[in-house]
């Protein structure tokens, strides 16, 4: 069976885990992983094999909740750099820098909104490699 392998990104308030070899899993481990997200009430995405959850927790904790609930995977730690500081103008997230929004809602934003703030989504997103 091949072992899923996350990569843990962290965010002021969220987190987000792209699994780099979903197309390999078998459907019982991907059901176990969204089962997972779904308990702590985050969003799957499989267009881009990411999950994201609204909780403050950290890389070492992350991979002791893994542990904890017996799921094998290996998983790996990528550090963003924090120096884009444009704010949201605009609905749930106004106020909040584009840096500090949860990754499925930039792409969300980025299919959606044709507004001025729109340069700052799109540098976002290229700067996050989505």
């Amino acid at each position: 069976m091949v072992t899923p392998r996350f990569v843990f990104t962290e965010y002021p308030n969220s987190f987000s885990v792209h699994i780099k070899n979903l197309e390999d899993l078998s459907v019982e481990q991907i059901q176990e992983i969204q089962a997972f997200v779904s308990n702590r009430k985050g969003i799957f995405d499989f267009s881009t094999y990411t999950f994201v959850i609204q909780k403050r927790l950290n890389f070492e904790s992350f991979c002791s909740l893994l542990e904890h609930l017996g799921m094998q995977a290996t998983s790996q730690e990528n550090i963003i750099e924090t120096e884009f500081e444009e704010r949201v103008g605009f609905g749930k997230y106004k106020g909040l820098s584009y840096r500090d929004i949860p990754e499925h809602y930039l792409l969300w934003l980025q299919r959606n909104y044709h507004g001025s703030q729109k340069e700052y989504i799109d540098a976002e997103i290229k700067r996050r490699k989505l």
